[in-house]
């Protein structure tokens, strides 16, 4: 692999980010900032909590900058050599005048096939939609949302069967090795962009706890299922069972209900429930669900 001296200015915050610049890290480069959102307040005791990219720059000696607005990182950008921007799931829009210090841009590793899924559930959008393939594109920032240039795309097959966080650590390692072999040739202005076609594009809406409820009179036993995995973490998937929204994790498709929480749904299949969560509980099966209540 051809190294690159350029130091990176690496925007990230959430999930999906953590990974790319790890393993930018560990190969080498010349992360030089990071750029990531303000710590937040979590938790029953509303502690701090830092972003994770933070926390791994720390351990790396990296400068660390948590600007609440972006324009304040101008000066800083400025000073340095011929950098290099590197975006994953920031979390902000990055204002086309920082875009523009960037010799080469901003590349943005994008975790569906644009320009499918533009916007910020792509993921979760994959798996709502039964889709038999997704993947990752390298793009080249602009103001306009994922609408930027593609330098080069990965695909995988999906089974059908994944979850939210599964497929979230698949497309985080796909990208990130579409990432580490690009970036030189990125880096030197071998790789050339190709513009995307704007008429195929496709776009995703951000999820919200309104949308947890599982409709069993307007799904099918398959959508519901796909909700369920495409769910899990964030807004979740609920049913009510004895005047208790409970989170549904596991569930299957059934011709037959197995108990009193099984739901038939819009194709006259049944939603049988295999796992669940009862408010303030852990999660337990179905069965233990109903023998708790009869004890």
């Amino acid at each position: 692999m051809t190294k690159i001296l350029n130091p990176i200015v690496y925007f990230g915050t959430d999930k999906l980010s953590s990974k790319p610049l790890r393993r930018l890290l560990e190969a080498g480069f010349n992360v030089s900032t990071i750029i990531t959102k303000p710590d937040t307040r979590s938790g029953r005791g509303h502690k701090l909590v830092a972003p994770e990219v933070k926390t791994i720059g720390h351990s790396y000696g990296v400068e660390i900058l948590q600007p609440q607005n972006l324009l304040g990182i101008r000066e800083h950008i400025k000073g340095l050599n011929d950098p290099l921007g590197i975006l994953v799931s920031f979390g902000k829009i990055v204002p086309q005048d920082i875009i523009d210090l960037f010799p080469n841009g901003i590349t943005n590793i994008h975790p569906s096939l644009l320009p499918k899924y533009r916007g910020p559930s792509p993921i979760e959008t994959a798996i709502l939609n039964g889709d038999s393939e997704t993947g990752v594109s390298l793009m080249k920032l602009t103001a306009k949302m994922d609408a930027g240039p593609v330098f080069a795309q990965s695909s995988i097959a999906l089974s059908g069967n994944e979850t939210r966080d599964q497929l979230y650590d698949t497309l985080a390692e796909l990208g990130t090795e579409l990432l580490i072999d690009s970036l030189p040739d990125i880096a030197s202005g071998t790789l050339k962009p190709t513009a995307q076609d704007d008429t195929q594009a496709n776009y995703c809406y951000k999820f919200d706890r309104s949308m947890s409820e599982l409709d069993v009179v307007k799904y099918t036993t398959d959508e519901l299922l796909r909700q369920i995995r495409a769910f899990a973490g964030f807004p979740k998937s609920k049913l009510g069972f004895f005047g208790q929204d409970c989170i549904i994790t596991i569930a299957h498709s059934g011709d037959t209900p197995t108990t009193e929480l099984d739901r038939k749904c819009k194709d006259g299949r049944y939603l049988v429930i295999d796992r669940l969560i009862p408010p303030g509980k852990k999660e337990m099966t179905a069965q233990d669900f109903l023998n708790g209540r009869l004890r």
